[in-house]
């Protein structure tokens, strides 16, 4: 029963598919700092922090930080945000090792990046549910 891992795998899955990657937002996993970090990307966390329904289910939080080069205003991270959402937003995803069904998300306010003034970021989140298969 790793929930965990499968639930980590399934949320994942998405960054994998070829819509995905048809969009060319380079995508990263958390603690994962870009070659080039001038260049715009996407860092992609999955916190896990509930009981589910059953022993193989578990609710988390998708946490995806948006880097974009600061004089493109908030326009381009409300693009990406918007992006995001057709893969995301109250979408189910079913996978050979479950199912996970994304809540309605939520996009922040754009900041100065503190490791890198000449981007911005902003947070977008998506609540999750993972059903493992038993």
């Amino acid at each position: 029963m790793p929930r965990y891992s499968d639930a980590h795998q399934d949320v994942f899955s998405v960054f994998a598919t070829n819509a995905w990657k048809g969009e060319g937002i380079n995508t990263y996993p958390s603690l994962i700092v870009p070659d080039n970090p001038g260049q715009e990307y996407i860092r992609v966390s999955v916190v896990l922090s509930e009981n589910g329904l059953n022993p193989y289910s578990v609710r988390g939080l998708l946490l995806i930080d948006i880097f974009t080069a600061r004089t493109s205003g908030p326009k381009r991270p409300i693009q990406i945000a918007d992006t995001l959402d057709e893969h995301i937003n109250v979408k189910l995803v079913k996978n050979s090792v479950g199912t996970t069904q994304f809540g309605s998300s939520n996009l922040g306010k754009p900041s100065p990046d503190k490791d890198n003034t000449a981007l911005a970021h902003t947070l977008y989140s998506a609540p999750f549910s993972y059903f493992g298969e038993t």
